[in-house]
Formats: C-alpha cells, sequence, structure tokens
C-alpha cells in the first residue's frame, strides 16, 4: 500500500505529550465528548512513557505538521489470546481524506504481525459513518452482538468496597 511521500509516521516520545494531549482534546471534540476528557500531561507521561507503559502512541506528520495519532496496547482474549487494542485513531481535519487514519491503521496492523498478536480490536461509535465506512472498506467485522459496559465513580467504589 503506498501513502504519500509527505507523511511519516513516528513512536511517540515524552516530549509530544503536550501534542498528544492537544490531539486528545480535538479528538473529544469530534466525538462530542470534550467535557469528558480528564487525562493531564502528567499522567500521559506516567502511563504512556513511564517505566511500565500501558500504551503506545504513534504520531503521523504530513510535511512535519502533526496530522493525526493512534494508540494501542495489549489486550488478552480468553477464546483468542493476545489482540492489540486500538483505543484511538484521529485524524486532524484538514488532513482528512489524505490517506493519514488508512496509513495509521495499516502501520498498527503491521505491529500487531511484527509482534505476534492474532487481531487488531477497536470501538467505533455508532454516528460516525465517515469512520464506519473506511474500516467496512478495509474488510472490518463489526461485532454488534456485544454492548459496551463501563463501571466507574462511586460504583465503582461500592463495588470493590465489598471486598472489605
Amino acid at each position: 500500500m503506498e501513502f504519500p511521500p509527505q507523511l511519516r509516521i513516528r513512536n511517540a516520545t515524552v516530549e509530544d505529550v503536550r501534542l498528544l494531549r492537544n490531539l486528545m482534546l480535538e479528538f473529544a471534540e469530534y466525538q462530542r465528548m470534550r467535557d469528558f476528557v480528564t487525562i493531564s500531561e502528567e499522567t500521559l507521561a506516567r502511563d504512556g512513557f513511564g517505566p511500565n507503559p500501558r500504551f503506545r502512541t504513534l504520531i503521523c506528520e504530513s510535511d512535519g505538521k502533526p496530522a493525526g495519532y493512534a494508540i494501542h496496547f495489549d489486550f488478552y482474549s480468553s477464546f483468542e489470546g493476545q489482540v492489540l487494542f486500538l483505543e484511538d485513531l484521529y485524524v486532524c481535519e484538514e488532513f482528512r481524506g489524505q490517506g493519514v487514519g488508512k496509513a495509521l491503521m495499516a502501520e498498527v496492523a503491521a505491529v500487531a504481525l511484527r509482534e505476534g498478536y492474532l487481531a487488531l480490536r477497536w470501538e467505533v461509535l455508532d454516528w460516525n459513518q465517515p469512520a464506519i465506512a473506511v474500516y467496512q472498506r478495509l474488510g472490518a467485522t463489526f461485532q454488534d452482538d456485544r454492548r459496551q459496559v463501563r463501571l466507574e465513580g462511586d460504583a465503582l467504589k461500592q463495588l470493590a468496597a465489598a471486598v472489605g
């Protein structure tokens, strides 16, 4: 797969934390979820670039300008084994339609294969038809029989307190 020559994908470093958080804020705005972003640069630095990184990030640049990013991490399936989970895939508005998203997806897929993962897994919001169309063209399988579940805040604390 050929991508435009001006695109460069690289691994993020701790020096990219401010850029990464800004890109995350743009992504949250696009997803209509800006008010939910609470992560700090300090947390990103610790969790992504500390002694035990919990995620990895790829940054795509076009002619030296940030064009998008992808965050991925290990995920273990009791049915399949080791899977790579793609948490975020974001393309800055001015670079959409220029192959940035596909280039980032291809790089994450290459990481998965190089490192022996069995699959690549991610989520997409049901209203995001442009992304859904791209994923369909890539040959992705949609698992509509599953529901996303989340326990947080007081409910999380209350359940944990049952261990007592």
